[in-house]
């Protein structure tokens, strides 16, 4: 499966082959809407370095994810620079568990992508309505100037609030029970089921 890649002169990167027919890569705005953590990989000093990150994405900008932190911290000064990093977003939805060792899995729906800083970065006033869309993404019914005081601009100032131009992303998904050998099969000994995960 081919991941999808806004530029074709650049090399495929988020190719899925492993399990070509869970590619979901349609279904990737939706996905990184639900996510929670989106791990952050870059190169600092010639070794490789993944930082967990709370991040804020919409489906009507399907093409931007914003991240939030630290402005010193060493990933906002990585994406400084223009550099690329990798993101990685996966939603847990199951424990899958198998009458057989090999089989037990779990269900997750996931997106990889590659990106770097926009070359135009939210000004004040975006990231005030970025952060505000961030939280109601994260605590859905909360309102800004209701349930919280918005971030004041002296905050907004001393915080980093990254665009991420997305480049290429791939999308996976496994779902259902498991597969096992003898999993359906009620008189073969052992158990098989999934524990169900997630937000609901």
């Amino acid at each position: 499966m081919t991941a999808h890649r806004p530029d074709a002169s650049l090399p495929a990167h988020a190719t899925i082959r492993a399990h070509p027919e869970r590619d979901r890569t349609g279904d990737a705005p939706q996905i990184l809407a639900s996510g929670i953590v989106a791990h952050v990989g870059f190169m600092d000093g010639g070794r490789p370095v993944v930082i967990p990150m709370t991040y804020q994405y919409s489906p009507e900008e399907p093409r931007r994810l914003y991240l939030h932190g630290g402005r010193t911290g060493r990933l906002m000064t990585h994406l400084a620079t223009g550099a690329p990093v990798s993101v990685a977003v996966t939603v847990a939805d199951g424990l899958v568990y198998s009458k057989t060792a090999s089989d037990h899995s779990v269900n997750y729906r996931s997106v990889v992508m590659f990106a770097h800083a926009a070359a135009e970065q939210p000004d004040i006033a975006a990231r005030r309505r970025i952060l505000d869309a961030m939280i109601a993404r994260y605590f859905p019914g909360r309102t800004a100037g209701v349930d919280y005081e918005r971030a004041p601009d002296a905050h907004l100032e001393t915080t980093a609030m990254v665009a991420l131009e997305i480049e290429e992303w791939s999308a996976k998904v496994r779902e259902g029970g498991p597969n096992g050998r003898g999993d359906e099969d009620p008189a073969r000994a052992g158990t098989a089921g999934v524990v169900p995960l997630g937000r609901g």
